[in-house]
């Protein structure tokens, strides 16, 4: 059974970082690429980030890139995101999911940034 486990939201200033994680577990995490989504009250969930199998591509919505780092440890089964810069539209729960299999994303993690 796929798990994906998000963790490390939660609240924090315009301007400051937060480092997510995601624990999967229940598929074979290093041969597959990974995303993060997020949805914020009352809008449609959003592609925010993308990377490879290897880690060493990636991809990001233009309303991140500059700000957020998507990366992986594959010894680890784990998904990270670095996000910088933060701004009160980055208000959201985010959500892991392996590239193409965005139904079996994990219960999230809640991003608040507000003063």
């Amino acid at each position: 059974e796929v798990q994906l486990v998000e963790s490390g939201g939660g609240l924090v200033q315009p301007g400051g970082s937060l480092r997510l994680s995601c624990a999967a577990s229940g598929f074979t995490f290093s041969v597959h690429g990974m995303q993060w989504l997020r949805q914020a009250p009352g809008k449609i969930l959003e592609w925010v980030a993308t990377i490879n199998d290897a880690g060493g591509t990636t991809y990001y919505s233009e309303s991140v890139k500059g700000r957020f780092t998507i990366s992986r440890d594959n010894a680890k089964n784990t998904l990270y995101l670095q996000l910088n810069s933060l701004k009160t539209e980055d208000t959201a729960v985010y959500y892991c999911a392996r590239y193409g299999y965005t139904s079996e994303k994990g219960q999230g993690t809640q991003v608040t940034v507000s003063s």
